[in-house]
Order: C-alpha cells, then sequence, then structure tokens
C-alpha cells in the first residue's frame, strides 16, 4: 500500500499512490479530494495557468433548474450535487477557513416575451413528468416583481423559478481544494504537465515533466486537454470549447435575495452580466457583437442597469461534449483508467467529490453513471 503522506512536489524517483489526477481545474480537484475523503492516497497533476481554466472565468453558479431536460439521469446527479452542496462547503471551510460563498436562495430565469415563458414552461412540465423537476415553478410577472427591489423591464413577462439554484465562488472553491488535499496528505503537483501514460504491472505509469508516479488508478479530468491523453488510454473524450464571456459593472443597488440566470450580483454590489455562447475556438478572448447582446439583455430586464459603468470584461472557455452533458467512464482496454469532464464544475462540484470520486477508489463506477459514457456518440453502441 502506498504511504499516506505522499510528497507534495515530485522527486526525482518514482513515488507510488493510489490514484493519480490528470488536471487540477475544478473537475479533477474535486475527484482529487474526493479520492482522498475515501480513503485513497493521491497525487494531483496541474498544468497551472497556461491550461483553458473554465473556473476563473465562470459565474459559480450552481443551476439545477431546466438541467436534464430529455436524459433523467443528468437532471438526478445534478439535483443529488445540488443537496450534497451545503455538507460539503462547510466541511471544506471548517478544515481550510476559506469561505467558498455558497449559498443557496433559488434563482430565476427571466422571460422577455410570451414565447420564452411558454418555452420554460414547456421545460418545466417535461422535467416534472420525467421526475426532475426539482420544485420549478413558473411565475408571472407580479409575482417576479415582488421577488426582486429594482423595477423590472417592460418586456418581462415572467420567470421560471427554482429553490435549488444556488452559487459559489469558483475561485476560492480551486483555492480551497488545492490547500486541502496537501492538508489531508496529497501530493498537489502544480506546474507539471504529463507526457505520457502507460500500463504496468499493478497500474499505471505516468511520466511527467518533472519525473514519473506509479498510480493504482489514473483519472483523466484535463478539461480541453483530455482528449489525446485520453485516446492513449482506450478513452473517448470528444470535447470541444465553448466562449462565454463576462462583463462587470460598478457597484449597483441590491438585486435582492435571487440568483438570475446570466445576470450575478457579487458580495461586493458589482454585477456580473453573462450568457453567451460562441463557437470560436480557443479564442478566450471578447467581441464587441456579444457584449452588446448582454448588456441589451440585462437592461431589458432591469432598465436601471444602463446607468452603470462597465468596469472590465474577459472571456473564458467551457468544456463542452456533443450533447452537453458529462463524460464519466473507465476504459475497457485498460481497467483503472479514468475520464471525467463536464461544463458544469461547480454545479457538479459536489457530486464529484462524494459520489465520483469514492465509486473511482472502489474501482468501478455505478449504475446510475453508465448512461454517461462517451459510448453514447457511436451509432454501433445504440
Amino acid at each position: 500500500m502506498p504511504s499516506r503522506q505522499p510528497p507534495t512536489s515530485l522527486p526525482s524517483e518514482r513515488f507510488a499512490v493510489d490514484v493519480a489526477v490528470v488536471g487540477g481545474g475544478l473537475v479533477g480537484s474535486a475527484i482529487a479530494w474526493g479520492a482522498l475523503e475515501a480513503g485513497a492516497t493521491v497525487a494531483l497533476l496541474d498544468e497551472g495557468d497556461v491550461a483553458h481554466r473554465a473556473s476563473r472565468g465562470n459565474f459559480g453558479q450552481i443551476w439545477v433548474q431546466g438541467k436534464g431536460e430529455g436524459h433523467p439521469p443528468y437532471a438526478r446527479l445534478t439535483q443529488r450535487s445540488a443537496t450534497l452542496w451545503p455538507e460539503f462547503s462547510a466541511r471544506l471551510g471548517v478544515r481550510t477557513g476559506i469561505d467558498v460563498g455558497f449559498s443557496q436562495p433559488g434563482g430565476l430565469t427571466l422571460c422577455l416575451s410570451e414565447e420564452e415563458l411558454a418555452t420554460r414552461a414547456a421545460i418545466a412540465s417535461r422535467l416534472d413528468a420525467e421526475g426532475g423537476s426539482a420544485g420549478m415553478a413558473i411565475l408571472d410577472r407580479d409575482a417576479v416583481a415582488r421577488m426582486t427591489p429594482l423595477p423590472l423591464g417592460d418586456s418581462v413577462r415572467g420567470a421560471s423559478f427554482c429553490p435549488a439554484d444556488a452559487h459559489a465562488n469558483p475561485l476560492a472553491l480551486l483555492r480551497a481544494f488545492h490547500l486541502d488535499i496537501q492538508a489531508q496528505g496529497g501530493a498537489f503537483i502544480p506546474h507539471t504537465s504529463v507526457e505520457a501514460v502507460r500500463a504496468v504491472r499493478g497500474g499505471f505509469a505516468i511520466a511527467t515533466s518533472a519525473g514519473e508516479i506509479v498510480a493504482g488508478k489514473v483519472v483523466v479530468a484535463a478539461g480541453l486537454g483530455s482528449a489525446g491523453l485520453a485516446a492513449s488510454l482506450g478513452l473517448d473524450m470528444p470535447v470541444r470549447p465553448v466562449r462565454g464571456q463576462v462583463m462587470v459593472t460598478e457597484r449597483a443597488a441590491p438585486l435582492g435575495d435571487f440568483l438570475f440566470t446570466g445576470l450575478r450580483q457579487t458580495r461586493e454590489g458589482s454585477l456580473m452580466i453573462g450568457g453567451t455562447q460562441e463557437e470560436v475556438g480557443f479564442d478566450d478572448g471578447t467581441a464587441n457583437v456579444a457584449m452588446r447582446t448582454m448588456s441589451r439583455r440585462a437592461v431589458a430586464s432591469f432598465p436601471d442597469i444602463a446607468r452603470l459603468d462597465v468596469v472590465r470584461c474577459w472571456g473564458a472557455l467551457r468544456i463542452m461534449t456533443p450533447d452537453g452533458r458529462p463524460i464519466y467512464q473507465q476504459s475497457r482496454r485498460y481497467p483503472g483508467a479514468f475520464a471525467a469532464t463536464c461544463h458544469s464544475g461547480v454545479t457538479l462540484a459536489a457530486a464529484h467529490a462524494l459520489v465520483v470520486a469514492p465509486s473511482i477508489v472502489a474501482g468501478d463506477l455505478p449504475h446510475e453513471l453508465a448512461t454517461f459514457s462517451a459510448d453514447r456518440f457511436h451509432v454501433q453502441a445504440a
């Protein structure tokens, strides 16, 4: 059995752990942390800031409403993660002293036309029929107006509301993971690229820019950098980048207690405006056309926003699969090699830590995750 206290930086000689996780973003960090919680020795390999890290550019919303329409397992996983988040975030906070900013007031998706409202109602109805609505309800304009102190725009017809929607600070969450992994005896190895992985007796030999690691199991969770390494292990990870842009305004009057799709108020009072999904390859810059679209919708929702100055903006890349759902799978060719990726790293962080990670340590993904295999993208697997 490998030592319970692996080093926090890679020595020149090989060292052994139960589980090596490739990718130090939110998905990989949650799995590494969860594997430690499950009793495994762990090495988390992080390429560092040269990687396209989605957690550095997103809203931090833990969004349940509308997730999993037409795919009940995804709805159930999302809801389970939201249910686990309070205990999960509290445990991290107690151990690290870092407040990850978790709050679960519920969220609203504002509808700016009768057609949008009808579409949200249809989604809620279908999810309810599939058993996955999580209490999603349709509200009229008057009900929405009572939920926020700011005047609504004339075009707001109503909204969908879900009490399970929440938010957290993704940067604080990532830092808490990295600190606690080390505090609990894990090896967090930053600024280290993985060059190759090969199967050896009893596990895998992982060649890195800092030396070699031997692991009983390996998890590829490197986001947009996963595909090549996964393929060498018999795993399919068809992911592509989708850009999202965010604008941040000066401090504003309170929006109220609830969350909004595409609009988030920070604790300091600034507004974050976002919501674009752009197919622009690996360009993580900004574009004025998308900024104008976001601004117009925000102002149509709350006209007072028009008076605010924008203080900064940025773009970041989401990790997207062909159908937008996560991938979790174990290699048939090399048992013990796993793949994990999704575009909802904040929402699913608790499930990754407390559901997916213990299953990996045990050596097999549960039946409830079987539907997330990349086999679904191949006609012959249907």
